[in-house]
This record gives C-alpha cells, structure tokens and sequence, in this order.
C-alpha cells in the first residue's frame, strides 16, 4: 500500500517541460473529493482511488489540498511541476495544503488552479483534488463536476458531509454528489446513513445523491465497487463537457456570405 504522506522525488523542472510538450492539448479530467475531517482514513481513500483508477490504465494526478496534507515543495507556489511526486506506476503526488489560494482571482475564483495542474501534469488522464469545502466552492467554479463526499458511520461525519454539499451548492450551483463511506463491512448504520443523506440533499438543498460505496478500511484488496463509482463520475463529467460544447455550438453567430 502507498503512502501518500511518504517523500518522493520531485519530477525534474525540465523533464516536466518536455512532457509539457509531449502531451499539449491533453486535458485531464477533474474528480473533486471533498474532505471530512472525521474521517479517520483521508490518505487510504485517496490510496484506494488512485490505484482503482491506474488499475484501469488511467494516468492520475493527486493534488492533495485536504487539511490533513503535507505543506507543498516550496517552489510549488510558482511551478506546481516542481512539487509533482511520481509514487507508483501510473500515480503522482501534489502536496497541495494551501496551494489553491495562490489562483485566486478578484472574483474570489481559483479555477485557474485546475489549468495549472493540467500545465504541471500535461500527461494525466485524471486529476484527482482533494480539498475542504471551502477551497474546492472556488476551484469549482468553471468545472461542471460530480463531487464525492467521504463520511463515516458516525454522526459528526455525516453532518459534515452534508454541510460540504451544501456549500457547494450554494456556491456553485452543484446539485448531483456520491458519497465515499468508510466504515467496517458489516457495519448495521450504512445503509441507513445513506440513504438519510440522500433526503437531506433532496429535501433541503433539491441536490440528488446520484451514487454511494462503501470502503471498509481493514480490507485492501481491490475494491470493485469504488471503481464503478469513479468511472461513472468521469464518464458523467464527459456528458457535461459535451452537452456544454454542443450548446456553445448552437449559440455561436452564424455567418452569411453575400454575393453582389
């Protein structure tokens, strides 16, 4: 199992440079995890996610901004490439606590942090940030995504995940989630948690829970369940991203040409 508070080496200035060019014009998809800090096993989730993800041949960049993260290679806040660490076949690493507020703009937006981590990672197929509420209500702002709430089986963890979402969409107008509950297999609360949670996004906030796996922590063979889960979601961010393309389509001027 990978330990994604462990030291790496940092991917070189200018062999990030030369995959910068090598891939130009790739742009990795975004999976938003948003943190819960009771949740005991932020760093095993972001582990088992990863691997499910480069098990099914995906590129993954991990941009860890969650409160619980290592503070970021000091040259991050300029070249985010410079704090990039490769961990396993298929899986990089950004310390990434804080980094988020360097992109905001004077709308209060960090979107752009999205763009730099596709400039810093020009070869990931996904890249995968976690991050409190807060911060990801302004990395989000551009990005039609379906965000994961994580929780556990007790009730601190569940306020917290629905609080999360209710912050997200108020601030962005997300209104789809899935939810990441880790907890013990044969835990008697899960099915019930849920499902409470699924009326209160319905109830309070019109927001559909559109998804749910369980993750028991003792357990670390590959779990097939939160595969579907994260592919469902990236193949739910490509459906947005053409609709959204298609509807540009339709409201582009058209032009005529007039013959004398």
């Amino acid at each position: 199992m990978h330990d994604f508070y462990s030291a790496s080496s940092p991917v070189p200035l200018d062999q990030a440079q030369g995959l910068r060019r090598m891939f130009a014009g790739r742009r990795g998809q975004v999976l938003a995890f948003v943190a819960n800090p009771h949740v005991a096993f932020a760093g095993l989730v972001l582990d088992r996610a990863a691997q499910a993800l480069a098990g099914a041949g995906r590129e993954v960049l991990v941009a860890d901004a969650g409160p619980g993260a290592p503070l970021p290679h000091e040259l991050a806040p300029l070249d985010l490439a410079a704090g990039i660490e490769r961990i396993a076949p298929c899986v990089s690493y950004l310390p990434a606590r804080g980094l988020p507020l360097a992109f905001v703009d004077t709308r209060g937006s960090a979107a752009g942090f999205v763009d730099a981590l596709r400039d810093a990672a020009p070869q990931a197929d996904v890249l995968l940030v976690h991050a409190d509420a807060t911060e990801l209500a302004r990395v989000l702002t551009r990005h039609a995504v379906r965000p994961l709430l994580l929780g556990a089986d007790h009730p601190e963890s569940v306020k917290h995940a629905y609080a999360g979402a209710k912050l997200l969409a108020r601030r962005t107008g997300l209104a789809t989630f899935d939810l990441l509950l880790v907890a013990a297999a044969h835990s008697p609360r899960a099915t019930g948690i849920a499902a409470s949670l699924a009326g209160c996004l319905d109830g309070f906030l019109q927001a559909l829970l559109c998804d749910w796996v369980q993750l028991d922590p003792a357990d670390d063979a590959p779990d097939a369940a939160l595969a579907r889960l994260l592919e469902a979601q990236l193949a739910s961010g490509r459906q947005e991203r053409l609709r959204a393309g298609s509807a540009a389509v339709r409201r582009a001027p058209t032009s005529s040409v007039l013959h004398p």
